[in-house]
């Protein structure tokens, strides 16, 4: 009876979808956040607000808005900020002048680390674009993944 068990609840578990490669915020996207961003958008770094009222001297001071939390970095990639995160990370293959996001640089010490990480990014985000809140669409906005 203990084998019936046993195998009844092997196949059960076997039978659960298992995506390995799956991202998350919680399983790598806070881990690669913390890395590489802490430092400038931490929880010392300025709520959004405060940061736009005086942007010069935050930036200054080697200082970013605050993002260190799933919710304070979501309003970056689908609203207010639409595309905001990407805009900022991207290689700049995804802009009309080829250059990087200002903060490409900071995702990684090489360009293969900045490239792997840009993937999990871009993975994590599903849907990525660089357009702002007014060009983005209600389809491209559903497709953004951004999982917890």
């Amino acid at each position: 009876m203990k084998n019936v068990f046993a195998a009844a609840a092997l196949a059960a578990l076997a039978a659960i979808p298992v995506q390995a490669d799956e991202i998350t915020w919680s399983g790598t996207i806070s881990h690669v956040f913390e890395k590489h961003c802490i430092a400038c958008h931490g929880s010392a770094a300025p709520e959004y607000a405060d940061f736009k009222k005086d942007k010069a001297a935050w930036l200054k001071k080697g200082i970013g808005m605050r993002m260190e939390t799933y919710s304070h970095l979501l309003p970056f990639v689908g609203w207010p900020n639409s595309g905001a995160l990407m805009r900022r990370l991207d290689d700049g293959t995804g802009s009309i002048d080829g250059k990087p996001g200002n903060m490409y640089l900071h995702l990684g010490s090489d360009e293969r680390e900045r490239q792997a990480n840009l993937a999990i990014f871009k993975q994590w985000v599903g849907n990525w674009n660089l357009k702002k809140w007014s060009d983005v669409s209600k389809s491209e906005l559903n497709n953004l993944k951004v999982k917890y």
